[in-house]
């Protein structure tokens, strides 16, 4: 008897849970066709964003460079960016956006960022990396696709279903504390990772081409995450990390790179510079 009204009030409960995922928001990725899961409407997506932006810059461990040599080419590099994004599939989205360009003076963090509506962070410590405005085109690229495909908002809506569904199966099935953490880390593992890895390799693809049709060389892509290869050695395997292994990225590039070459052989060329040197 226990069994049965276990069984109905799992089945009851799973029912409701599948009909909330059908009745979620669902777009479509106008490169790649990829459906999205999105539970959050876009307007509080950029609020988020708006707020994030703010926060981290008003840190106090945070300073924003005001040198020339170093703000000049990450201006001139996002300019034509966020140009090439309102007039790509994006561009409704590109062109309400609140773009703003800040950067950080962090010679020691090798990281960029681009947050719903527009909110973009470059720090210094990228440059070496970078090596040049190709190569800093190819992150920022990469940065901004995330911001304009909605990433973000997509994995709130992942981790919002998986923990009512975990919420859901631990009331229906009376799981213990400890079934419940396996079970949520399984979840986790089998489930959560493998969209991350997508979304990046879905904004390498896409960064690729918006830099290249905003006159940058897509051939630096591949040889910048070369070098990020050789700079980060000893990572962690690609089935426990959120990024595509760096071989993965590389070959990955390559296979898309006759499209992009299209694409910047279309373009007007950008003006390219060597970034600064950092000490």
């Amino acid at each position: 008897m226990y069994f049965r009204k276990t069984a109905k009030r799992a089945i009851r409960t799973l029912t409701l849970f599948l009909v909330f995922i059908n009745v979620a928001g669902c777009a479509t990725n106008p490169y790649t066709d990829r459906s999205q899961f999105l539970l959050i409407p876009e307007s509080q997506e950029v609020h988020m964003g708006n707020k994030a932006y703010a926060q981290a810059l008003n840190d106090p461990k945070v300073v924003i460079s005001k040198n020339p040599a170093e703000v000049d080419p990450v201006k001139r590099v996002a300019e034509r960016i966020i140009a090439a994004a309102k007039q790509s599939k994006y561009a409704k989205r590109a062109d309400s956006f609140q773009w703003d360009v800040t950067v950080i003076k962090n010679d020691k963090t090798k990281n960029a960022w681009a947050l719903p509506g527009g909110k973009i962070a470059v720090y210094t410590g990228i440059f070496p990396e970078a090596k040049n405005e190709n190569g800093l085109a190819a992150i920022m690229g990469h940065e901004v696709v995330h911001a304009l495909a909605r990433h973000g908002a997509e994995r709130v809506s992942q981790h919002t279903a998986a923990n009512l569904g975990m919420q859901i199966a631990t009331v229906a099935l009376d799981m213990k504390p400890i079934a419940q953490t396996l079970a949520m880390q399984a979840l986790g593992i089998g489930v959560l990772l493998p969209f991350s890895r997508g979304h990046e390799s879905e904004a390498d693809y896409i960064g690729l081409l918006l830099a290249a049709d905003a006159g940058y060389d897509p051939r630096e892509a591949v040889l910048l995450w070369e070098r990020m290869a050789e700079s980060s050695k000893g990572g962690p395997p690609e089935f426990l990390s959120t990024h595509p292994a760096h071989d993965t990225r590389i070959q990955d590039l390559r296979k898309w790179m006759p499209e992009a070459m299209a694409r910047y052989e279309r373009a007007s060329k950008a003006p390219i510079s060597p970034l600064p040197s950092i000490e």
